[in-house]
């Protein structure tokens, strides 16, 4: 295959990543807690010949690269729900899940309280406190979460609150190193342990949006669907004069 044809693969393999991240952007676009995903490419250059049979030097040939793939942990739009088991975390915080891989780490705060009275996710994983999971008792009522994350509650008649815990919020020295492991789950390294962040708090009542914004991630479509097109008619123009260059070379003169 010609140096032309492996360059313009190269790149449509490139945009076919790309498409797909922006795809999955756009898909949850609603999800709460939802941090956006972005593509790092890189030139690759293709080492160079060494042989001593081409009349001319080598000249390099530059590929595109898909290196890797970065998140957005900026922050989401807080929208008020009204529900008291819903929290937006405020600052740069996760709340502790626990799953049957481990530990993981989300922003998503859509909370609820399962058959067993435990205050878990909307997948069904038990979120972390303090001291482990949150059970609430029957009868709890007016449930309150101060900005610190400590859950009260009313027991049956009773005027006076108690405790159920306070939600565990965690923090990372390399956030950036964080892996994906759902929609709205980060799961750490080895390496990189979570670290309490005093200066975090949440907001009770609310919940952190997905911060994919649709005007950028519909533009990025329609960029790279445009690429990829103009990529794909300058592969079927070589193809042309190739084919074009062998027909005329293979003429025998009369």
């Amino acid at each position: 295959m010609e140096n032309a044809l492996l360059i313009g693969l190269s790149r449509q393999m490139a945009l076919q990543r790309e498409l797909d991240v922006v795809a999955n952007n756009i898909a949850n676009l609603n999800t709460t807690g939802f941090k956006a995903d972005g593509n790092v490419f890189r030139e690759y250059l293709m080492p160079v010949a060494r042989s001593d049979n081409f009349v001319g030097a080598d000249r390099r040939m530059s590929f595109v690269l898909d290196r890797a793939t970065w998140h957005n942990l900026g922050g989401g739009t807080i929208q008020q729900t009204g529900n008291p088991l819903d929290v937006a975390i405020d600052g740069d915080a996760f709340l502790v899940v626990q799953t049957p891989q481990g530990e993981r780490y989300t922003k998503n705060g859509a909370l609820q309280i399962n058959a067993q009275g435990e205050l878990v996710t909307g997948d069904g994983y038990r979120i972390l406190g303090d001291n482990g999971p949150i059970a609430f008792q029957q009868g709890d009522r007016n449930i309150a979460i101060s900005r610190d994350g400590t859950i009260t509650v009313k027991e049956g008649n009773n005027v006076a609150e108690s405790q159920r815990g306070r939600l565990r919020l965690v923090g990372f020295a390399q956030p950036e190193r964080l892996e994906k492991a759902g929609a709205s789950l980060f799961a750490a390294p080895a390496g990189l342990a979570p670290q309490p962040v005093p200066t975090a708090g949440v907001v009770q009542g609310s919940i952190e949006k997905s911060n994919v914004s649709a005007v950028s991630e519909m533009t990025r479509m329609i960029e790279v669907t445009r690429t990829y097109t103009a990529v794909a008619g300058m592969l079927q123009s070589e193809h042309e004069l190739r084919r074009t260059a062998i027909e005329r070379l293979a003429e025998v003169p009369v």
